[in-house]
């Protein structure tokens, strides 16, 4: 039988052994002693060797890869008998071992990093082999020295890890296992490295579990995200993007604990960008606008230019921009490294989302735990988020646009009317004036209409405008409006309209702010009647429009109302556009009457002519 000359050969080697010791015994002996050594110790033995496998398998597959490697490190240091163990991962991109853990934590004390060529964990990694060192100092490739003698430690045995990647964009991870003894001159059996070999291969099982499990927590992850924001796009009452937020923030705990979450959108001359939305909302300038060649991240964002790597303070990438420290980063500018200072902001997350392979949108995370770096499936969740939210941003436009059609269409269809009753009285040429001042007008809220639409696909330009013509002309089409509605019962007041209130910004906006303010103010005059008063004046460096109204409203919906939070889209819409204009909103209530009031910084009158 096979087994038999090697078993012959294994005691005729034993007993040649034991006579150099001087130890006589005869074949039939030698024989008895290895029965009873496979039966007995050799049983104990292997029986050790497999719960302590087991045990690297039963390693809590939640942990991070780090721990996972170090509960690995442990295992091996209570098998052995060694001192303690320390792990090193290859990071080829740098050609150089990196320190990811060890056991005891205190052993921790070590280089972040040491050179791949010509070091024991190199050689480790490069030829997939165990390394001896009895004695480590007489090891030349062993070059700190210093620590291991101060710690008591002589000798060590490097075996290698390998996890195998696990899909096709990744690549193997590849390190080394370093196990320290007391021993000098140690003799180093190989039991001892294939035992230590074995460990370190069981580990790859757990790190794959892990990544299995990782991968389904991502999908669910993703399946929320589309789910909260389906089912929020599916409700009626129209979208915004603060409920968007609200939703799905949560669901990213798991990943980063976001204090702060910015959708920013680029403008079409892409030297500008726009903040669009944000978490929580109270805390962002919505509107604001900001230039992307005064912003280092802005432009490294933006415009991809690189160059991309980790580096000392940040990791830059196509998918993403990671700040590890805000404070010493070169990208941020001083104005907002001091406001993240304040907010103790120590991680900022930058996913640059791209149209047409060009970058319309970005998204910002603010984390005040510091993130180390975030795996590819990760940043996966971060786009397929702000992918999410681009196409809530959308809708959203367009639920405003429908609500800002209202007031336009509502005061076309009322000089339409009109112009209908004069031709069908047959006195067209005694009221020529007013059918002309109503086409005049028919076209121009058309025209309107259409720039509403066409908003989705882009702003056209910015102008200079007289504040109080608009709001001149703007409570006329209210005016319409309210004949239309039949609400006769509201009194229209003119008030002193200051001259040559010249602000600049899309005109479009402005009309849509003032509709909105109007149309708010109409409905907020009691059933049984009031007025509507209108009226604009300069204050310092300021263009300011006022419209008040009968009715009151309490202190508590006072503050609501400033954020845009009442119970239509009109204030929503109206807020986010007088931030964009670079303007602000006050409200007065009291004595059975509100007033809104917004405000424009004027501009000069050469500015007006450019």
């Amino acid at each position: 039988m096979a087994p038999y000359p090697i078993e012959q050969e294994l005691i005729e080697s034993i007993m040649a052994k034991l006579k150099e010791e001087g130890c006589y015994l005869s074949q039939e002996e030698v024989a008895l002693v290895v029965n009873l050594i496979k039966e007995k110790a050799l049983f104990h033995y292997v029986d050790q060797v497999i719960h302590q496998a087991d045990a690297i398998l039963d390693i809590n597959p939640s942990l991070t890869e780090k721990e996972i490697l170090q509960a690995l490190a442990r295992n091996v240091v209570e098998f052995l008998n060694a001192e303690a163990a320390s792990i090193r991962i290859y990071n080829p991109r740098k050609e150089e071992m990196v320190s990811f853990g060890s056991y005891p934590g205190e052993s921790e004390n070590r280089e972040e990093a040491i050179p791949f060529e010509d070091t024991i964990a190199g050689d480790v990694v490069k030829n997939r082999k165990s390394y001896f060192v009895p004695s480590i100092l007489k090891e030349e490739k062993y070059r700190d020295k210093g620590k291991v003698q101060n710690h008591g430690i002589h000798s060590m045995l490097a075996v290698p890890i390998s996890i195998p990647r696990f899909s096709l964009k990744d690549v193997d991870t590849e390190g080394c296992l370093q196990i320290y003894f007391k021993e000098d001159e140690k003799v180093f059996t190989p039991l001892e490295a294939r035992i230590a070999e074995m460990l370190a291969k069981r580990v790859g099982y757990v790190i794959a579990r892990k990544r299995i499990m990782d991968l389904q927590k991502m999908n669910v992850t993703k399946d929320r995200i589309v789910e909260q924001i389906f089912l929020k796009l599916g409700k009626r009452g129209g979208v915004k993007m603060k409920e968007v937020f609200d939703l799905v923030i949560p669901e990213l705990a798991d990943i980063i604990q976001v204090q702060r979450c910015s959708l920013f959108s680029v403008m079409e001359d892409r030297w500008h960008v726009v903040l669009e939305a944000g978490f929580p909302e109270i805390q962002h300038g919505i509107g604001k606008i900001f230039e992307v060649p005064e912003s280092p991240y802005i432009r490294t964002i933006v415009d991809q230019t690189g160059p991309f790597g980790d580096f000392e303070n940040e990791k830059i990438y196509p998918t993403y921009v990671h700040i590890l420290n805000p404070q010493k980063s070169h990208l941020l500018p001083p104005d907002l490294k001091r406001f993240l200072e304040t907010q103790r902001i120590h991680s900022v997350l930058y996913i640059p989302l791209k149209v047409n392979g060009k970058v319309q949108y970005f998204l910002t995370f603010d984390a005040q735990a510091q993130h180390p770096g975030f795996t590819d499936e990760e940043i996966e969740i971060f786009s397929l988020f702000g992918k999410e939210l681009m196409k809530g941003l959308r809708l959203e436009k367009m639920d405003d646009i429908l609500h800002d059609f209202k007031n336009p269409a509502i005061a076309t269809a009322g000089f339409a009317k009109r112009i209908q009753r004069i031709l069908a009285d047959g006195d067209y040429p005694g009221k020529k004036e007013k059918v002309d001042q109503a086409l005049d007008i028919i076209l121009k809220e058309t025209s309107r209409i259409q720039e509403l639409a066409l908003t989705l696909h882009g702003e056209g330009r910015e102008e200079a405008v007289d504040l109080s013509e608009k709001l001149r002309k703007r409570a006329l089409i209210n005016k319409e409006t309210l004949i239309e509605l039949k609400r006769e019962n509201i009194r229209l007041l003119e008030g002193e309209l200051g001259p040559s209130l010249w602000i600049r910004c899309y005109p479009l906006h402005i009309e849509r702010v003032l509709d909105n303010l109007l149309n708010n103010a109409s409905n907020a005059v009691p059933e049984e009647g009031g007025s509507l008063s209108i009226r604009s004046y300069r204050k310092e460096e300021w263009a300011v429009a006022e419209i008040s109204n009968t009715g009151q409203i309490s202190e508590e919906d006072k503050e609501r109302y400033l954020q845009g939070e009442g119970r239509g889209r009109g204030l929503h819409i109206t807020t986010r556009l007088v931030k964009r204009m670079g303007g602000k909103m006050e409200m007065e209530s009291g004595k059975g009457q509100t007033t809104f009031r917004v405000m424009f910084p004027l501009v000069e009158e050469k500015t007006q002519r450019a």
